[in-house]
C-alpha cells in the first residue's frame, strides 16, 4: 500500500524506466546506511564503545613512578588491568565494594583454593544478596601496585565481571579522582 501512492506519481509524470530505477536504487541505499547506522548505535549503546576505545587504547591506564592513572571510561567506571597470580584480567575499581570480588572463570585461572573455607558467605551486593566462596588471592600486581594475600569473595553470579574493592584500595597510601582521572599511590613505592 505505501509504494502504490509514489508509483502512481512516478506513472503519471511519465519519468523514464532508468532514471526510476535509479531513484528507488538512491532511496534503498539511504535505507540501508540508516539502518546499518541505528545497529551501530544499538552496538556502541551495549558496550561497543568499551571496546572500540579499549582497542584504540583510549581507556589505557598510565603509570608515572609508582603512581597509576586509570581514565575514566565511557561507562563511568574506572578499569584496570590487573594480574591476580599471573593471569591477567581487566577488573573494575569500586570504592562501593567492601571486598574484591572475582568470577568463577577467573578464579579458577588463577588457581585459587574454594574448597578450602566450604561454607558460602551470603553479601550484599547491587544485584541482591547472594552466597560467595572466600579465598585469598597469593599476589595482585596492578602496574608497580603490589598486593599479598589479598581477601576475595568468589561466585558465579558476578557472570563476567571482577571488581577490585575497598579491601585493596585501603592498602594503598592514597587514591582520588581528579579531572575524571583515579589515582592511585601505594604505601611503599
Amino acid at each position: 500500500m505505501a509504494l502504490i501512492l509514489p508509483l502512481s506519481a512516478l506513472l503519471t509524470r511519465r519519468v523514464s524506466l532508468r532514471k526510476s530505477l535509479t531513484m528507488a536504487g538512491a532511496w534503498i541505499a539511504i535505507f540501508v546506511v540508516g539502518l546499518l547506522i541505528l545497529g551501530a548505535m544499538r552496538e556502541l549503546s551495549g558496550g561497543g564503545w568499551t571496546r572500540i576505545t579499549s582497542l584504540l587504547r583510549d581507556d589505557e591506564q598510565h603509570i608515572a613512578g609508582s603512581t597509576v592513572r586509570l581514565r575514566m571510561a565511557p561507562d563511568g567506571h574506572f578499569w584496570a588491568t590487573v594480574s591476580i597470580n599471573g593471569v591477567s584480567r581487566r577488573m573494575m575499581i569500586d570504592s562501593g565494594a567492601t571486598t574484591t570480588s572475582l568470577n568463577l572463570e577467573t578464579a579458577k585461572a588463577a588457581g585459587l583454593d574454594l574448597a578450602q573455607n566450604p561454607f558460602p558467605v551470603q553479601i550484599d551486593t547491587a544485584d541482591g544478596m547472594i552466597f560467595a566462596r572466600t579465598s585469598s588471592v597469593a599476589r595482585l600486581v596492578l602496574g608497580p601496585i603490589r598486593a599479598s594475600d589479598l581477601r576475595v569473595v568468589v561466585a558465579q553470579e558476578f557472570g563476567d565481571m571482577n571488581v577490585l574493592g575497598m579491601n585493596f584500595l585501603s592498602r594503598l597510601q592514597s587514591w582520588r579522582v581528579e579531572d575524571r582521572t583515579l589515582i592511585l599511590q601505594p604505601r611503599n613505592p
